[in-house]
C-alpha cells in the first residue's frame, strides 16, 4: 500500500516539475520576444528621427555654408559639427552597427571582466527585502 501511495505521489512530483519547466520555458520565450519587439521599436524610432533630422542637418549645412560664404567668415560653419555628431550616431543605431558593437562589447565585459557586474554591499538576499518592508511599514505607521 505505502509503495504504490509513494509511486503516485512520485508521479505527482515528476508532473508537477514538468509543468513547471514548461511554464519557465513559456515566461523565456515570452521575455525574449518582448525583448525583440521593444529592440525592434527603438531600432525603427530611430531611422524615423534621421529622416526628420537628416532632413533638418542638411538644411542647416546648406543655410550655414551660405551664410559662410556670403560673410566670408568659417566660423559660421562650426554648428555643423555637433549636428554632424548627433547625424552619424543616429545613422549608427539605426543601419550601422553600433548595436553589434555594443552586444560584443557586452559579452567581452560578462566573459573577462564579471567583477564590474557586482552589486555594491553584494547581491540582494530575503532578509534584506524583509528588514525594508518592516522598516517602510514602521515609517507609515509613524505618520
Amino acid at each position: 500500500m505505502g509503495f504504490v501511495l509513494s509511486k503516485a505521489m512520485n508521479d505527482s512530483l515528476k508532473g508537477q516539475q514538468e509543468f513547471m519547466r514548461l511554464q519557465l520555458e513559456r515566461q523565456l520565450v515570452l521575455q525574449n520576444l518582448m525583448r525583440e519587439r521593444q529592440t525592434a521599436m527603438q531600432i525603427a524610432w530611430t531611422r524615423e528621427f534621421l529622416k526628420y533630422f537628416g532632413t533638418f542637418f542638411g538644411l542647416a549645412a546648406v543655410v550655414l555654408t551660405t551664410g559662410a560664404i556670403k560673410r566670408k567668415n568659417p566660423a559660421v560653419l562650426l554648428p555643423i559639427l555637433p549636428l554632424g555628431f548627433v547625424f552619424s550616431y543616429h545613422y549608427d543605431v539605426g543601419y550601422g552597427t553600433l548595436l553589434q558593437r555594443i552586444k560584443g562589447e557586452a559579452e567581452n565585459i560578462l566573459d573577462t571582466q564579471s567583477a564590474l557586474l557586482e552589486l555594491p554591499k553584494g547581491p540582494l538576499t530575503f532578509e534584506d527585502l524583509e528588514k525594508i518592508r518592516i522598516s517602510q511599514n514602521n515609517l507609515f505607521r509613524e505618520k
